[in-house]
């Protein structure tokens, strides 16, 4: 399986396109038109150059309003074709895709475009190039690319093709079942694009919109089934407009892009066994089996007050590693390490976020199945020289540098072994498990990073929501796994000046914001807390009164609510309970929770309440000192 990209996928100078281009393990390139003509280079140099990097020309585009043109025009249009393939020959490119035409001026019918692109393929065929016949959805009389094969089947020509789209099929509501029944050597290429389901004007959609496939809500792992089953063997490409790309860095964008259509055609070999699919074997997407700890970058006066907060919390210090400044706290089955070691990683990331969650460790069934599907999706391991005692675990880069470690059952000593600890830890105040890590980025980051975890592990997306704060705007996707076992909400910030925001730029890109503990009774974990010195994020008297008149919640059971500052929120299938921490550390903070009857939301419509008592508080440096 050969991949390819169009340049105007990502940002950047032509030159520095190719470069991420090829590091991202493309095989070739789309020329997008305007790309090379803002280059300096001379044709033929351009071809070299792009050859030097390891890439090859996959396809030159876009040849614009062609067919069914009147005269002049059409003898204009013959005239400008001919000059692309004179442009094509010095390049090195054989295949040009001609794009259904928008002209005012053209002339409908099957016949007159077929005969128009039967001549063109005579003159392509006069210079060893192809031409490939591709129907935008929003072309003036061809917008259906079951129209533009029965142009170029009456065309009847061995130069002349079909090009698909994802887009333009999918994007109009076309059943991609219906490309199946085109012979797989008519159809020369395949561009992919994915997008949001959005009802808007197609061509403003399409424009701005588009992004990776598994980034979006098109089926694009259905049209690509009924594209390999029609029997096409070419390469895949990608073709995306998206404003966030555009601005984007381009080694990043182009590596989500490689990494979207490896997880795409894995998919396509799972989902449709039968069809041949040229691509290495790898393990399917992951399962997690519950998060196997957190771990903390501090140091000095913070890590005293974090050690406190944990204590308050009902953690309680259970192991000292045999080597390092590393202390393991746990409750229950939560494990949360505090690292103060300074020659290591967690000290690096000390010394640039301050106090920070630097690792997440995640239970898998088998780490090297794992580890194999990471790396063939682009994933950069991380490995750091081991000290006395210490069991090497794998391990990959995450987001903002952090690290994730993976632990299968081959695992299950390192407590014992590294910390003297084994089993569960006391009670504490009945937190039983992790419900959700709360990673910050910028908005511009969240496509990527929910690409990132839904091609490696088995996870979807909840629908995003926008998270009012009182500064700004602030966008959340949750990702969990099917059961529950892990939930991870990303949250991109569109400015400084709101909560997420300002996180972000105090810690340098501190990459996880909040950690939610669960619990089975929030009442009775409120009360234990209160009990140790737990300082809770305190809420106003209105959130209370507003909840009374929202949901038909027992006084008594409000009253309790107040006075432990707990948080409420109802959905058609059950209830969610919610405290949490003081802001510390910079913006740090902790949350408990208690779902109840298959409530699988997040509390949304009480993060704006949040918020504001957060920014109440005022900016938080270092540690509470109760």
């Amino acid at each position: 399986m050969k991949t390819s990209i169009a340049t105007v996928s990502i940002a950047g100078t032509f030159r520095e396109k190719l470069e991420a281009i090829a590091a991202a393990g493309f095989d070739g390139i789309e020329i997008f038109e305007q790309d090379f003509i803002a280059d300096e280079g001379a044709p033929r140099d351009v071809g070299n150059l792009i050859r030097d990097h390891g890439l090859e020309i996959s396809l030159f585009q876009p040849f614009r309003d062609f067919e069914g043109l009147p005269d002049p025009l059409r003898a204009k249009a013959f005239d400008r074709a001919e000059r692309k393939f004179d442009l094509m020959q010095q390049l090195g490119a054989e295949l040009l895709l001609v794009c259904s035409s928008v002209h005012p001026g053209a002339i409908g019918g099957i016949d007159r475009a077929a005969a128009d692109f039967r001549e063109l393929g005579e003159r392509a065929a006069a210079r060893g190039l192809r031409v490939g016949y591709e129907a935008l959805a929003w072309g003036r009389h061809v917008n259906d690319h079951r129209d533009a094969w029965e142009i170029v089947r009456r065309a009847d020509h061995a130069n002349v093709g079909l090009i698909l789209d994802s887009f333009h099929t999918l994007g109009r509501g076309i059943d991609p079942e219906t490309i199946r029944r085109i012979p797989g050597d008519r159809i020369f290429f395949v561009q992919l694009a994915d997008a949001p389901a959005i009802d808007m004007d197609l061509l403003y959609w399409s424009r701005h919109f588009r992004n990776m496939p598994g980034e979006g809500d098109l089926d694009v792992t259905g049209f690509m089934r009924a594209v390999t089953a029609a029997g096409y063997a070419g390469p895949i490409s990608l073709e995306i407009f998206n404003d966030q790309f555009r601005g984007g860095p381009a080694r990043a964008i182009a590596r989500d892009g490689h990494r979207s259509l490896v997880a795409l055609m894995d998919d396509v070999r799972r989902t449709e066994p039968a069809l041949k699919v040229d691509l290495p074997a790898l393990p399917p997407r992951q399962d997690i089996r519950g998060t196997r700890f957190i771990e903390f970058a501090t140091s000095g006066a913070e890590g005293e007050a974090l050690r406190h907060l944990l204590t308050s919390l009902g953690f309680a210090r259970i192991g000292q590693h045999v080597a390092k400044a590393v202390t393991l706290w746990q409750q229950g089955d939560i494990r949360i390490v505090l690292n103060e070691e300074r020659g290591d990683f967690a000290g690096s990331a000390f010394n640039v976020h301050g106090t920070s969650i630097c690792d997440v460790g995640l239970g898998v069934p088998s780490t090297e199945d794992t580890i194999a599907r990471a790396t063939a999706l682009g994933a950069e391991l991380f490995a750091q020289p081991l000290g006395p005692g210490q069991i090497d675990i794998p391990a990959i880069r995450g987001l903002g540098g952090s690290i994730l470690h993976f632990m299968d059952e081959t695992h299950a000593q390192v407590w014992s072994t590294e910390f003297g600890a084994s089993g569960p830890g006391p009670a504490g105040a009945g937190l039983t498990g992790i419900d959700h890590v709360a990673q910050t980025m910028t908005y511009d980051e969240m496509l990527s990073w929910s690409l990132f975890y839904t091609s490696l592990f088995d996870m979807a997306k909840a629908p995003m929501v926008d998270v009012v704060d009182p500064d700004g705007l602030v966008r959340s996707q949750a990702i969990a796994t099917p059961d529950g076992t892990f939930r991870i909400t990303l949250n991109g910030a569109e400015t400084h000046r709101t909560l997420a925001g300002t996180f972000l730029a105090d810690s340098f890109g501190a990459p996880v914001q909040h950690v939610a503990f669960t619990t089975d009774d929030i009442f009775a974990t409120a009360e234990a807390l209160a009990a140790s010195g737990f300082p809770p994020l305190p809420m106003s008297a209105n959130y209370y009164d507003d909840l009374a008149s929202r949901f038909d919640i027992p006084p008594d059971m409000l009253a309790r609510m107040q006075a432990r500052h707990i948080l409420y929120d109802r959905d058609s299938t059950g209830e969610f309970f919610q405290t949490y921490s003081r802001p510390f550390a910079g913006g740090l903070f902790f949350e408990v929770v208690e779902r109840r009857d298959g409530y699988s939301g997040y509390g949304a419509p009480n993060a704006p309440f949040r918020i504001a008592a957060q920014k109440r508080l005022g900016r938080v440096k270092g540690m509470p000192a109760n």
